[in-house]
């Protein structure tokens, strides 16, 4: 790639470890956290975040009226084996010990629940195509082992649920548990925007509320995320992920939130599935910094 002064990439901005900058925002963290030993089906995620990283390089930090170079940005590293629960304890102390908001690049969606609970949430939002309801320890389970702890099932909000992606029994699990299910169909007819603006009262309902944002890119249409194990034809579009990430993310009472279920070894040719998982970074980012 030729560099150009006039044209900076995202890249840069992420590796320059600028930090906080209470000139013009709170400031980012970013975390590599390659959850893939629990995954249901095989994956080669741990290699995804270490992509997307260099996938940055691909893109501009210039969004129509807001440029990302005024918005301080550190790069914690990757999270040394993060399934073991050594490494999931150190994935929850390491965003806990943030004073910004956090994106956490997986792996696979096991690691919702070690960074939503590292930043205290209490209130969920998901886009996936599945409930992640199951018991015990997966990249199915993150949702059942949060609301184990703790978590108010009212305060859950599952977007982009898909026919022939889950069961009756879970299904069944869900709404005993109070949780908002919008499905893919029920979104046809919708703007992302509304539908996040529902999302976040739900969750983020109440006096000092924190959501966690889980971005499980098998929400999306299979053309568009190839890297993606589980993902199907039929489900929602890259441009309405990125859209709900920008939404999601401008909201002040999201503290956390991780971009899920990319194998970067996996992928197309034109690497399509980490392209959008670095667009997807860019586009939280972007949200986090119109708040101010």
């Amino acid at each position: 790639m030729t560099d150009d002064p006039r044209w900076p990439r995202a890249s840069a901005w992420l590796a320059t470890g600028a930090g906080p900058n209470p000139g013009h925002s709170p400031g980012l963290a970013v975390l590599g956290v390659p959850c893939h030993t629990t995954s249901i089906s095989p994956t080669g995620a741990a290699a995804t975040p270490a992509a997307v990283r260099a996938a940055l390089a691909r893109f501009s930090t210039w969004a129509g009226d807001l440029d990302l170079a005024t918005l301080g940005a550190v790069d914690l590293g990757d999270i040394d084996d993060p399934d073991t629960d050594d490494g999931e304890r150190r994935t929850i102390q390491a965003v806990r010990e943030q004073d910004c908001p956090v994106i956490a690049i997986g792996g696979d969606n096991s690691l919702t629940y070690a960074v939503a609970t590292g930043s205290q949430a209490d209130g969920l939002i998901t886009l996936d195509a599945h409930h992640d309801l199951r018991d015990g320890r997966s990249n199915g389970s993150p949702v059942q082992r949060l609301l184990t702890d703790g978590l108010d099932g009212r305060r859950v909000v599952q977007i982009g649920i898909n026919d022939f992606s889950n069961s009756p029994e879970y299904a069944a699990r869900a709404r005993d548990l109070g949780i908002t299910v919008i499905s893919r169909d029920a979104l046809a007819d919708r703007p992302m925007r509304d539908v996040m603006a529902e999302a976040l009262e739900l969750a983020g309902c109440g006096p000092a509320r924190r959501v966690h944002l889980d971005l499980d890119v098998d929400v999306c249409d299979r053309a568009v995320v190839p890297g993606c194990p589980a993902s199907a034809p039929g489900g929602i579009s890259a441009h309405d992920l990125r859209l709900a990430a920008r939404f999601g993310a401008r909201d002040p009472r999201v503290v956390s939130m991780d971009i899920a279920e990319v194998d970067a070894t996996a992928d197309s040719a034109d690497g399509r599935t980490v392209r959008l998982a670095a667009l997807l970074v860019l586009e939280l980012a972007a949200g986090v910094a119109r708040r101010y």
